[in-house]
């Protein structure tokens, strides 16, 4: 695959914290409207990989190209003009204000005094528009019949979908997601593995994930981290098979199982 028809190309991605060396020479691809799954035992850098790429931590090499063009490693206030949106571990809605508002807050992130500013009616025609897409991405996130309540109502698993919903509200070319499964049942993370098939046909998804049953049932492609190395990539099927992706599992068949935790 060339670097032109890839959404967001990493090569040599390395980032240490003091003496700890938590991502070594990192290589990642992402097709436009694909899911890439990253996979690893805890602490292998799967979340580190995501910080970098959100600016929360800074790599100390490493090259990044998005749509083909290489670019700067981007600032946290950077990337809704990228088009790169992340969901977090924890939820994070806020208390006081309805779903819809929530969701309204994750439009245009990237100017909020504007849109603070606008949301308190100094703009209806403003305020409308993007009341229409927290609409559009509730229903797309399978949760527009949480819009008019407040989010201490919220079962777990909608509260998830909102959390998306504030995510797609902005439109993204690419979508982070850091452990949507985390905390669901079965049946809502079945739910979930169908919303995110739905959600591919809008932009490219990077996951990081524990349950591997789940990644391979939504990936297009797999990375498997080990000590901060790329140890696999390739279709699940392909990784799980792979010598050091069993060993990094301690033998175990990958297959269907849980990795529990959720530093990494």
């Amino acid at each position: 695959m060339s670097e032109q028809t890839d959404l967001i190309s990493i090569a040599g991605l390395t980032v240490k914290f003091g003496g700890l060396t938590a991502l070594d020479d990192v290589y990642l691809k992402v097709a436009p409207n694909s899911v890439v799954g990253l996979i690893g035992p805890n602490g292998a850098g799967k979340t580190t990989i995501f910080n970098a790429i959100s600016g929360l931590v800074e790599p100390l090499s490493g090259s990044i190209s998005f749509e083909g063009k290489k670019i700067d490693w981007p600032k946290p206030e950077e990337l809704a003009k990228l088009g790169i949106a992340r969901t977090l571990q924890g939820v994070g809605l806020f208390s006081g204000l309805s779903v819809l508002e929530n969701v309204m807050m994750g439009a245009d992130s990237h100017n909020k005094s504007n849109f603070i500013r606008d949301i308190l009616g100094f703009s209806p025609k403003f305020e409308k528009q993007i009341e229409d897409r927290a609409h559009e991405a509730l229903a797309w996130a399978g949760a527009a019949h949480t819009a008019f309540i407040e989010p201490t109502e919220l079962t777990y698993p909608d509260s998830k979908r909102v959390a998306i919903a504030r995510a797609l509200v902005m439109k993204p070319k690419l979508l982070l997601l850091d452990e949507p499964a985390a905390g669901l049942g079965q049946d809502e993370i079945d739910q979930l593995a169908a919303l995110i098939k739905q959600l591919k046909r809008q932009c490219a998804i990077l996951i990081v994930e524990h349950h591997v049953d789940f990644v391979s049932a939504i990936s297009d492609e797999v990375y498997v981290l080990n000590f901060g190395k790329v140890i696999a990539s390739g279709d699940f099927n392909t990784v799980k098979r792979d010598p050091a992706v069993v060993a990094a599992y301690l033998g175990t068949n990958v297959d269907g199982q849980e990795i529990g935790g959720s530093h990494a």
